[in-house]
Order: C-alpha cells, then structure tokens, then sequence
C-alpha cells in the first residue's frame, strides 16, 4: 500500500499562502516527509523572511507572487509535482466590506492555481476550503463555495485528465492567525475580559495537526473531484471562554458578550444534508464525490433522489458537542496553550486526551 510519504520523497511540493498558519505546518510537515523541494508561494516578503530563518532549510524555496497574477503562479508552478492550495481571504468581516477582494483571490485566484496546476502537468492538488462554504451567508464563504465549485469543475469537464484536483472542507483551526483563540489569550495577558459575540454559538474545533491530517488525507486517496471533510467535535464559544479561564485561573465572571459579527451564523456546517445523501464514509473522514452527472437531465425529469430528504447536515449543533472540562482537554493539547500556561505560571498537572 503506498503510503504519503513513499508518494512525497523526492517531490517538489508547492504550497500557496504558504506564510499562513497552515502553510507553516504543512511546510515544516512536508520538510520531515523527505520531500525534495517545498515551494512557498505568498505576497508577504517579512514572514517569508522570518519563515527562511526559522526553516534555515535549503529545500525550503521562497517565491514572492499572488494567487490573483496567473504569472507569479506558473513561475512557482514549472517542474512542481502537487500543490496544496492554501492562499485565501478569510476574515469575514472585512470580506463584507470588499466582497471583490474575496472573488480576486478565493475564486479567481484559486482557477488560476487550478490552470496552471494543469499547464505544468501537475500530478494534484488539494484545495482547501472552509464549513463557512455550507450554506454560506457572508461573501467570505459565498466567495469559497465558489471556490469549491471552479476547482471541481475541473473534474467535470477534463474526466481523462491527468491532474487530480480536489478539495477538503474544515472548521474553525485552534490557535491560527486571526482566530479566536489567540485573541482570548492576548486579552489574558492583558488582565481584560474576554469578549465574546453570542455565548451560544457554536463551531467545530480543529488543531492545525488535525487540518494537515486532512489535507494528507485527500492527497492520498482523492479521486477527480472529491471533496474530504474531517469529523471534529464542536464546542460554544461561551464554553470555549469559560475553559480558557479556568485554565488561566481568572476570577469572576470571565467574559462579556458584544454581540454578533458582521454576517456571522450561529453554527456551522462541515456538509450539506445534499452532500451527505451521496457522501462515503471513511471512519474519521466523509468523502464526498463529485455529482458527474451531464446537462442532460432528461432522465431526472419524473424520478428525482428520495435518500436526500432524509438527510440532516453534520452541523455544529448537532454534533458531538464538548462540555467545558472536554474543551479544557482539548486546548491543553496545544503546544501554544502549554507554552502560555507555563509562562503565567499555571503549568497543570493535568494530561491532554
């Protein structure tokens, strides 16, 4: 059985938004798979700098470009074996604010990795994409629904072609950039309380670890077209607060609710009732395969799907859903967790599941 690390030895591997908080772990992952060449492509020349210091890897290549230039993408693409494709806008409320910008690098930016993926005969790539993606109410994930849809798109029309392309779908990634965690954190060094939107909001809990393993995942088992969503536990975000406090012993009441972000929902969803009706099951995963049917929809015109309507969505609401002692779990198998804890002096005894 050929594993992912006999598929990556000796590989050139090009990972876009390679400076984001995934596309550090997937690098440094890559690195210790023994690939040849991991080529980093992203817009932001200071953390490609820290990123070569901190690396200090020669098969680590820096490629300054965009997603949004079909140039600076082939550059980084010529000779390039598989692309992991995490370049992305993913802030939602600056995404409402410029809803273009969102298109420009979630949508077109992503068909043009997929292009010249497919110009340089790539053998794959992964997308990745977000549960904002179903369902979406909000240009971020309007704007990588899209996404989903250009990069699958491909299967549909290129069936014999010999780059695979397909996509993975994950929540909320604990500790990444912009995230909720970090912030929570960085308001208890500072003695304020923590300010949360709605208590009793949910959303799906993930480390970077876990997103990786997804991505690997994909790699290792996509056919044209499919889509991978990894099963996680969710949590709310009050109980994500109160752990966090409890864990940094603050006292009183440990958070102040500001109410509901711009476009934001009340929980998410890793896969539609719609996706799931046709869905595999893989244990810890959902493959999702591509609807390859033609524009000759004759044959569906008296005989639709009856399995879909008894279908419900994997939603974060609905899910396995973490109590506070299981979020507290959880965050103490952070490394960024257990660094901070020892730095407040509130090393715990208390070992991660």
């Amino acid at each position: 059985m050929t594993t992912i690390t006999d598929s990556l030895i000796g590989s050139r591997v090009l990972v876009t938004g390679g400076t984001g908080s995934f596309g550090k772990t997937v690098t440094k992952r890559l690195l210790a798979r023994g690939v040849g060449e991991v080529r980093i492509l992203s817009r932001d020349e200071a953390k490609q700098d820290q990123l070569r210091q901190e690396l200090s890897d020669p098969r680590a290549r820096f490629y300054l470009g965009d997603v949004r230039e079909p140039e600076s993408v082939g550059r980084a693409m010529r000779g390039v074996d598989h692309v992991f494709h995490a370049a992305a806008l993913k802030q939602v409320p600056s995404c409402e604010f410029f809803p273009l910008e969102a298109v420009r690098t979630n949508v077109l930016g992503s068909q043009n990795v997929v292009a010249e993926a497919v110009a340089a005969e790539v053998q794959s790539v992964v997308c990745l994409s977000t549960d904002k993606a179903v369902y979406p109410v909000n240009a971020m994930g309007i704007s990588k629904a899209m996404m989903e849809k250009v990069a699958l798109s491909f299967g549909l029309n290129n069936q014999d072609a010999t780059t695979t392309v397909s996509c993975v779908r994950y929540g909320n990634v604990m500790y990444s950039r912009g995230s909720v965690i970090p912030l929570f954190v960085d308001q208890i060094r500072k003695g304020k309380q923590l300010t949360i939107t709605n208590p009793d909001m949910t959303r799906f809990m993930m480390s970077l670890d876990d997103s990786v393993d997804l991505v690997e995942h994909a790699f290792v088992h996509a056919n044209q077209g499919d889509l991978f969503v990894k099963k996680a536990a969710s949590c709310t975000i009050g109980d994500l607060a109160r752990a966090l406090a409890n864990l940094f012993g603050l006292p009183g009441e440990p958070f102040r609710v500001i109410g509901t972000r711009h476009a934001e929902k009340l929980s998410e969803a890793l896969a539609s009732r719609e996706e799931l009706a046709r869905a595999e099951d893989m244990g810890e995963y959902f493959r999702i395969p591509a609807d390859v049917r033609d524009l000759n929809y004759a044959a569906y015109f008296e005989e639709g799907d009856p399995t879909q309507t008894d279908r419900a969505a994997y939603d974060s609401h609905s899910v396995e859903r973490l109590d506070v002692c299981g979020v507290e779990q959880l965050l103490l198998s952070l490394p960024e967790i257990r660094a901070e804890l020892d730095r407040a002096g509130r090393r715990t005894s208390r070992v991660a599941a």
